[in-house]
């Protein structure tokens, strides 16, 4: 049996500031936008497992108003690459980008590739799904959503290796409200052209995610906080063949190749600031 892994150390955790914004923001994929070029970019994303930048330039950014929270991906990529198309495919075979918003004994997962293809799951752990409890609900049902388990047995990289154990994957999940763009700096699946790469932004109305707690309203205060996290997936190809395992780059380092860890998820500060 393997030691459980309790995430990585406080200091090693990264900090954002989300600056609160009064209009609302157009959803297009472009990054362009004064609004944007005004918001202060992440540092360089770093590799999952070690820290090291990656060595493709990956930024994120965050802005906020009363209804929603705001998402924007830069991702520096000399041949895009895409190719699924239907919604909750296997995105994490594409060239992705994904995001994380942890909640109390639950916790959201987004995935996102250059077609603008999504993929969600919707995660609570099995001891925290009780009958009676917050998530007794027809949207939680085991017997009738399509449900999946992560960190049980048949998951063998996970298996007793977390510090709440197994949890149910709400695979049919769907974030209310999500909505996504991308812009594409190049031709995508055209080998014979060199790329710059292409830019995602994301919205998460906040009623969203005060359902994925107790007691908490959104919008936040100011000063508060909620634990987020961010990755790029980059499949590699050598010969003409897609290495086993993609390269994985995150916001900040977990310390192991696994980005389900929300004791390692990065933290948003959220300013009524504007900048």
């Amino acid at each position: 049996m393997h030691d459980v892994y309790k995430g990585i150390s406080e200091e090693k955790i990264a900090h954002y500031t989300s600056f609160k914004v009064h209009e609302p923001i157009v959803i297009d994929g472009n990054l362009d936008k004064p609004v944007w070029k005004a918001a202060p970019k992440s540092r360089r994303f770093v590799d999952l497992v070690s820290g090291e930048p990656g060595f493709f330039d990956t930024r994120m950014a965050s802005l906020w108003d009363d209804k929603n929270l705001y998402i924007a991906f830069w991702v520096e990529e000399p041949l895009v690459r895409a190719s699924f198309t239907e919604r909750d495919s296997l995105i994490w075979f594409d060239n992705d980008i994904e995001m994380f918003i942890d909640g109390e004994d639950c916790y959201y997962e987004c995935e996102l590739n250059a077609f603008n293809t999504i993929y969600e799951a919707f995660f609570i752990y099995q001891d925290a799904l009780k009958k009676g409890g917050r998530f007794d609900i027809p949207q939680f049902d085991l017997y009738t959503r399509d449900v999946d388990v992560l960190c049980g047995f048949q998951d063998g990289s996970r298996y007793h290796q977390h510090p709440r154990g197994k949890r149910w994957a709400f695979m049919d999940y769907d974030f209310p409200g999500l909505q996504s763009a991308v812009k594409i700096d190049g031709k995508i699946n055209d080998p014979n052209h060199i790329d710059k790469g292409w830019t995602v932004e994301l919205v998460f109305p906040w009623a969203g995610i005060e359902q994925m707690f107790s007691k908490r309203s959104f919008p936040p205060k100011e000063g508060e906080t909620l634990r987020a996290a961010f990755f790029r997936f980059q499949a590699l190809r050598y010969n003409g063949e897609t290495v086993k395992q993609s390269a994985a780059w995150a916001l900040n380092e977990h310390g192991i190749y696994d980005s389900h860890i929300p004791e390692s998820f990065s933290c948003l500060h959220f300013t009524e600031k504007v900048n």
